[in-house]
């Protein structure tokens, strides 16, 4: 490629074979990342007599179905999911972390922890939110089931190349601000649609200043907004956060390599098909207050009246998410009761965000039921030496083993109907969380906050005066 170039041109670049007449490209596959819904694609294979192309960068992991309040499946669906994938990986020879192992944990918890994403790589996963791992310097995102299948057969992937936004976050988040309210004032402003057909980089002085923690959360929400996925260019925060990591390079190898991470960038003067900036000063605590991403308010804000609504079809969409959340219209946030809290999934669950929620429940009671699941064995065990876990304990939490548990409610951790939770997640649809469930998307600290008061509340005040 010639001319100025942004990272992700870069990227791209680097791992296309070829480009097709009708401009789609076939693009090498550094890491592909495989669960127990990758069964369907382990199935075609099979009946195709087809071998694994590498098996070496294959990478399984048992998150989805896997129990979390307990290790072995009461459910005997489940239990046969999760011997699927054990089996796959026996017969094919790819490395699997499963329930029992020492670091098994959600994927895109796993992948980084463990140093098997790193910075320049393409990175595939049958999961949608696998645009997570684009906070290392990689373009990462999700598949489908016959892609997947071709993934593994091939190690390559068609595709067509996305538009470049460029998303620039000046300023500073003030008082408990954070990666999470980054992305929900950004899909509120520019919708649940905004960054359809895009690949996002992140950029500014707000986002140099996140940890990798907090980079990880503003990448997962990408696919919040509609994007194909979102990225942030390799620098000094990544590296020492990189360094020492399990399947991350040493010695020599180390040097050479982030020194050519560090290359990973965007010229100052490339061009992106469309940008857009963001004062980090507006990115208050937020929470959602309807059944899509982009129903996201400060919490010090009121619901909308559908009879103000620009048009029909916008009156007619917030008068059904209000119907089906049980608010009404002028409604303030912070009187709006809820059921119960859940911290965890790939967006909200490691070290940081359970340090963040524990500084608000440290001295104090839930008024509200609560399952906290860390994102990895690993964030657990550490949460554990912390004392984390003590904390929520005895704050009338569960705690509980890592998965993706209540995110997706496929193994059994749901919300029962009507219920209303304070969840850490990322997708509030109708019914994400069970049947007939209502979701209220925030950071961990505001869910913690929701569990001492029993409603959406403004974390601010409950963090006056404590070491956060």
């Amino acid at each position: 490629m010639n001319g100025p170039l942004t990272l992700f041109d870069r990227l791209w670049s680097a791992h296309e074979i070829l480009r097709r007449d009708d401009g789609a490209s076939l693009l090498w596959v550094d890491r592909h990342y495989v669960h127990e819904g990758s069964h369907h694609a382990f199935a075609r294979l099979a009946a195709r007599g087809m071998a694994l192309a590498h098996p070496a960068l294959t990478v399984g992991v048992a998150d989805h179905y896997v129990p979390t309040r307990g290790r072995e499946a009461a459910d005997a669906d489940i239990a046969r999911m999760i011997r699927t994938l054990e089996d796959n990986a026996t017969a094919r020879g790819f490395r699997l972390f499963g329930q029992h192992d020492p670091r098994q944990g959600i994927v895109h918890v796993v992948g980084p922890e463990q140093g098997l994403t790193l910075p320049g790589m393409l990175v595939v996963c049958g999961d949608s939110h696998t645009a997570t791992h684009g906070a290392l310097g990689a373009y990462a995102f999700g598949i489908g089931a016959t892609e997947v299948a071709h993934v593994l057969a091939t190690q390559t992937i068609w595709q067509r190349k996305p538009r470049r936004m460029g998303l620039s976050v000046e300023g500073r988040t003030g008082p408990a601000g954070g990666a999470n309210d980054i992305p929900l004032n950004s899909i509120a402003r520019l919708g649940a649609d905004g960054g359809r057909g895009h690949a996002i980089e992140y950029a500014g002085a707000a986002v140099r200043a996140l940890s990798v923690e907090g980079r990880l959360t503003l990448c997962n929400l990408s696919i919040e907004g509609g994007a194909r996925s979102g990225l942030i260019a390799p620098d000094e925060t990544l590296l020492n956060w990189l360094r020492g990591r399990p399947f991350a390079p040493d010695g020599a190898a180390w040097d050479r390599a982030a020194a050519e991470w560090l290359t990973l960038a965007s010229d100052r003067d490339a061009a992106f098909d469309r940008e857009e900036g963001l004062d980090a000063a507006e990115s208050a605590p937020g929470v959602t207050w309807g059944t899509s991403p982009e129903d996201a308010l400060p919490i010090t804000g009121t619901l909308p009246d559908p009879e103000r609504a620009a048009t029909a079809s916008d009156a007619a969409r917030i008068r059904a998410a209000l119907d089906y959340m049980g608010l009404r219209a002028g409604q303030r946030l912070e009187d709006v009761a809820v059921d119960q809290i859940f911290i965890g999934s790939c967006t909200n669950a490691r070290i940081e965000d359970l340090r963040s929620a524990a500084a608000v429940l440290s001295g104090r009671r839930a008024r509200v039921p609560g399952l906290v699941s860390p994102g990895s064995a690993l964030v657990k065990a550490q949460a554990e030496q912390e004392g984390l876990d003590r904390i929520f304990v005895a704050a009338g939490l569960e705690w509980a083993g890592s998965g993706c548990s209540m995110c997706v409610g496929m193994n059994g951790d749901i919300v029962p109907p009507g219920n209303r939770c304070a969840s850490t997640t990322n997708r509030n649809f109708r019914g994400r969380q069970g049947p007939g469930s209502r979701t209220h998307l925030m950071s961990p600290a505001m869910a913690a906050a929701a569990a001492v008061t029993g409603r959406l509340a403004d974390v601010r005040p409950l963090l006056s005066g404590r070491d956060v």
